[in-house]
């Protein structure tokens, strides 16, 4: 498929530019690719998924799994224990979006070399067109 061949919203379409622009949003968001990706293999505990997301806070990770919960991709499973222990998992439609996550990792991993390399001769143009001044 061709980019011309994308239906892509124009933008000021109304409510589906708005509603696609938002789940952008969320998917873009700092910790929620690093949140779908480790829970790829299957439920984890609200206390492992803190400890394998380096750099989350408490509190950024409930926001983000809130915000995920309450748009269907992760479903949230309370056990009736004590202490009582939560559960996070992909829900199917969580699950849809491994693949496209996946795709822009392995892009962003296979194309980071080249993109420093092109801001790095950027910056150095910019640089000497300041100088010039």
């Amino acid at each position: 498929m061709t980019p011309g061949h994308i239906d892509f919203p124009t933008p000021g379409e109304g409510e589906d530019c708005r509603m696609v622009r938002e789940i952008l949003d969320l998917i873009g968001d700092k910790w929620t690719l690093y949140i779908i990706a480790t829970l790829k293999d299957g439920p984890v505990r609200f206390n492992e998924l803190r400890r394998r997301i380096d750099g989350i806070s408490q509190r950024m990770l409930t926001i983000n799994l809130r915000g995920l919960e309450r748009d269907g991709l992760v479903k949230r499973t309370l056990f009736p224990t004590i202490p009582p222990r939560v559960d996070y998992e992909l829900t199917s439609v969580g699950k849809t979006l491994l693949a496209p996550v996946m795709g822009l990792v392995t892009w962003a991993n296979g194309n980071q070399e080249s993109i420093r390399h092109a801001r790095d001769r950027y910056d150095a143009i910019q640089g000497a067109d300041l100088s010039e001044l």
